[in-house]
């Protein structure tokens, strides 16, 4: 069974937006904290956002202005609008799920990621 499943990567060119999407099964949204990660090749994955329990989003480092988070409960969905977007913003994004989101924890449920490129 799919616990979450994230969509809407693709690619864009630099200044262009677009809008990830991460839908997960009704017992994860409703007891999980939602974040947002990257990847980049070779590297760790980076917290970007993350919306709480209770609908209270954060942000982290310099991704707020450029990237709203923001959800759908009837949906049971998660979204990432991304602004602006610039190339070094290509990477692999991931939505996860833990009790709570905080770049001290690594989540225990993971999506299988949605590859976002932009040209310059």
């Amino acid at each position: 069974q799919v616990q979450l499943e994230e969509s809407g990567g693709g690619l864009v060119q630099a200044g262009g937006s677009l809008r990830l999407s991460c839908a997960a099964s009704a017992s994860i949204f409703s007891r999980n904290a939602i974040g947002w990660y990257r990847q980049f090749p070779g590297q760790q994955r980076e917290l970007v956002a993350s919306m709480s329990r209770r609908g209270t989003p954060s942000y982290d480092g310099s991704f707020q202005g450029r990237f709203t988070i923001s959800r759908d409960i009837a949906k049971n969905t998660v979204y990432l609008q991304m602004d602006s977007l610039k190339p070094e913003d290509t990477a692999m994004y991931y939505c996860a799920a833990a009790g709570y989101i905080t770049t001290a924890v690594i989540p225990a449920y993971w999506g299988q990621g949605t590859q976002v490129t932009v040209s310059s």
